[in-house]
């Protein structure tokens, strides 16, 4: 992604597969919009909430799992993720009351991305596509499913289209008059990235004008978790993403949608232009993983070394790196080798370009992670300013560092590079 200011950079290279963001919106937790999210980010804020015994008692934990001392009483939170403006979108109270949390969590952040960009869909000429993904449906799960099993009102096809993950996209086109292509992305934790990967190549076909890209996962009654020893949770409810004392992340609650546009149409429509994407490419490691939830070496250094030639970048000329950043004993330092190995097919420099995670702020998002971390660097971008990944004090000792192009941001930065565009990774 290239940060660009067209009144100072008029004489900078346009190419014709560049993709404009030119809307955003989301909530997060302890930010209700991407202003709020933006002063947390910069303030190093950390919005994990971490329950009382007695908000969890009252949320249905049972009281033996309380008393066990894996239990981590830790989570990234929403704040009003019940509420629903039920009338501004069409919907009967009834019908309100049967739908996924998070497929009404999207369609309000979607409305509201277009608006941030400066359109009314309904009365958009173009063609506006969706590309989008959603998490496990625990409200299902937990709230309907018993009422389903014993009431006679409930009418189990409503509840299928309300609740199902393939309706997400189509009930935003539907209810927001959008006519381009409407897809549902799926791919766990890469949903919400493969989704604006997609978004992008939809637009460069000429098979829309302008396009929503994004994902969201809302757990309908947040609360703690079992921690286990070397998986991906942390045993404190903190994400220490490349420290010595990292053993995990922790879950998440959020919603982030961006509007793309082909960065030409977006300068002739005189559009904002926050931030640029200058190419984008997705890969699977196959059997090379070291298990099914790890990743590879190999696979990650190929995809990213992909994207960077894709679009021409080298890599001296990347300043930033939004990585994944879980904060696991097994995944940072492949993420470091990784991108050590990519980045060394075009440089030779060490600890020139910062890292950072914003998992260290507001967790672990599954499906809708990518997104989280694309929004922060698209606002990074525009305000010209790097803010801290924070709960790292040294690093892990694993990491190679010191030989490496990295070095953790731990501090809010001016981002103004010397005779070189903003420019970062994600």
């Amino acid at each position: 992604m290239d940060g660009m200011n067209f009144n100072e950079n008029a004489d900078l290279e346009i190419a014709e597969t560049d993709i404009a963001i030119i809307g955003m919106a989301g909530q997060f937790p302890g930010a209700k919009n991407i202003e709020e999210y933006w002063e947390n980010l910069k303030a190093g804020r950390e919005s994990i909430k971490f329950f009382s015994d007695e908000e969890l008692q009252t949320a249905g934990v049972p009281s033996y799992l309380l008393k066990q001392p894996n239990y981590v009483k830790a989570a990234g939170v929403l704040a009003d993720a019940d509420l629903f403006d039920a009338a501004f979108f069409g919907f009967s109270p009834k019908e309100a009351q049967i739908i996924d949390p998070q497929h009404r969590l999207f369609l309000e952040q979607s409305s509201t991305a277009l608006e941030h960009a400066g359109y009314n869909p309904h009365t958009y000429r173009g063609a506006i596509a969706v590309y989008a993904g959603v998490g496990m449906n625990t409200y299902l799960l937990q709230s309907l499913y018993p009422t389903l099993l014993s009431s006679t009102e409930l009418d189990s096809y409503q509840v299928q289209i309300r609740n199902d993950k393939d309706f997400l996209p189509t009930l935003v086109s539907y209810k927001l008059n959008l006519r381009g292509p409407s897809l549902s992305v799926q791919t766990a934790c890469s949903t919400s990235l493969v989704a604006t990967h997609l978004a992008c190549q939809s637009l460069l076909n000429g098979e829309c004008d302008m396009a929503l890209a994004g994902g969201v996962t809302v757990f309908a009654n947040p609360t703690g978790y079992l921690y286990t020893e070397g998986m991906i949770l942390s045993p404190d409810g903190h994400c220490r993403a490349f420290d010595a004392q990292a053993q995990g992340t922790v879950v998440g609650n959020g919603v982030g949608v961006v509007v793309l546009k082909r960065l030409t149409d977006a300068i002739a429509d005189r559009d904002t232009i926050h931030a640029v994407i200058k190419g984008s490419a997705v890969n699977n490691d196959g059997t090379a993983k070291v298990g099914y939830t790890a990743p590879s070496v190999e696979g990650q250094a190929a995809v990213i070394a992909e994207a960077q030639a894709i679009t021409g970048t080298p890599a001296d000329t990347i300043t930033y790196v939004e990585a994944h950043g879980t904060g696991t004993t097994l995944g940072d330092p492949i993420e470091i080798t990784a991108l050590t190995q990519a980045f060394r097919h075009t440089t030779t420099n060490t600890q020139y370009c910062a890292i950072g995670s914003v998992k260290t702020n507001v967790g672990h998002w599954d499906t809708a992670a990518g997104v989280t971390s694309l929004i922060k660097v698209a606002l990074a971008l525009k305000h010209k300013t790097l803010p801290p990944s924070i709960n790292f004090t040294a690093p892990n000792p694993t990491i190679n560092f010191a030989q490496s192009p990295f070095f953790v941001n731990t501090q809010l930065t001016d981002w103004q590079p010397t005779d070189l565009p903003r420019r970062a990774g994600v």
